[in-house]
């Protein structure tokens, strides 16, 4: 107990910048590490990107075939035995089901490493709360996710998002953005109080900057609105004003926007114009269809009226921008709902926060080597129900 505190300590007095170095000092001091490194993952969830500093003299390691990335996959500590009976611990670093990154440590040897592994997992997750907080302060971290340039649309993208995973007993979420180094207009974000969870998924219009600035001024324009305690048919009417006054019509925003109840699993739901939703339910796939109303910003002054859903325990919801499901092969074949559905099917295994990346990867291989002309976008709602 006295070398976790000590570690936790470390982190929490230590310069912004610093987080790596403060864990590295204690882990040697008092675990007697040999090594310490921190990978933070890209934007893509394709690599894990070391935390360094000049000279650079550690390479990305895959998030599919690599140690780490095997932790990083199953969220849980990952034992790789090394020469001269040495061991590396790769634990999860996390924040509430967000995936940050692994924390690799290696030990002398590999009793050590059993006997300490729940510790150091703990200090992992000390570590991936101080990151956030950090990342206030310094951009080291975020630098280090990043293995290609973002363009500004994509940078201010992802820094108006939430996170891309969040669980609580209730549900897990995952969500992930492609192509993530130059994403337009496609958004999504959440909230969640002790009885609530607000989701909003949004399927941007234009390209670039403009896409990115109308995306940035309906999502604010609800977060205002749902942080004074409106409804959230009243928040899609407030954002809507807000969008039509700086437009007039000339550039709207399609929105999909849930109000779960935590306790019972039923939710109001506004469809402005909305990505599309189907529902895993005892094995089966189907399309979720709402009645459609005005995106965001078409005319003055939208009525929204919400309309009732139900999830029920075990149910898998996914929502996917039409950068999903119409994109097109290299012989012009839409990928479509029957494909979507099949691919949700054969994800079924996977934690919530899996099945986006699964999803997009086999969206990758059905548009081929061709540059998307579009944004794409999946989350993915497992509801567990309320104990």
């Amino acid at each position: 107990m006295k070398r976790f505190l000590a570690a936790e300590r470390a982190l929490r007095t230590a310069a912004p910048h610093e987080l790596l170095d403060a864990v590295r000092a204690v882990l040697v001091d008092e675990y007697g590490a040999e090594d310490v490194e921190l990978f933070m993952a890209d934007y893509s969830l394709r690599v894990l990107q070391p935390v360094s500093v000049l000279p650079h003299t550690l390479e990305p390691v895959s998030v599919h075939s690599s140690p780490a990335g095997r932790a990083f996959g199953a969220q849980k500590p990952y034992r790789e035995d090394l020469r001269d009976g040495r061991t590396r611990l790769h634990l999860p670093v996390s924040v509430r089901g967000d995936r940050l990154g692994v924390l690799s440590v290696t030990l002398p040897d590999g009793e050590a490493a059993r006997r300490r592994e729940s510790e150091l997992a703990d200090i992992a997750g000390v570590l991936g709360h101080e990151v956030v907080v950090a990342e206030r302060d310094t951009d080291v971290y975020l630098q280090a996710r990043r293995k290609d340039r973002l363009t500004l649309a994509a940078e201010m993208q992802w820094q108006l998002l939430p996170g891309r995973a969040c669980s609580r007993p209730e549900y897990e979420l995952g969500a992930q953005l492609e192509p993530a180094y130059a994403i337009f207009g496609d958004n999504f974000d959440w909230s969640a109080t002790a009885d609530r969870l607000m989701l909003y998924v949004t399927n941007g219009m234009g390209e670039g900057i403009e896409a990115s600035l109308l995306t940035n001024l309906a999502i604010n324009a609800l977060r205002n609105a749902r942080r004074a305690g409106l409804s959230i048919a009243d928040q899609a009417a407030l954002a809507d004003q807000a969008v039509y006054a700086h437009y007039r019509g000339r550039c709207y925003l399609s929105v999909l926007l849930f109000d779960f109840d935590l306790a019972t699993g039923r939710a109001s739901v506004v469809d402005a114009g909305s990505p599309q939703l189907l529902r895993l339910r005892d094995g089966v796939v189907e399309r979720v269809d709402f009645e459609a109303q005005l995106p965001l910003g078409m005319f003055e002054e939208t009525d929204y009226i919400a309309q009732e859903f139900h999830a029920e325990p075990g149910d898998r919801l996914v929502f996917v921008s039409d950068g999903v499901h119409a994109v097109a092969s290299p012989r012009g074949e839409a990928y479509g709902e029957a494909a979507l559905a099949r691919a949700i099917h054969a994800t079924r295994l996977l934690p919530a926060a899996e099945v986006p990346r699964a999803v997009l990867r086999e969206l990758t291989g059905h548009r081929g080597e061709t540059i998307p002309d579009d944004d794409a976008l999946i989350v993915c709602l497992d509801w567990h129900g309320r104990p």
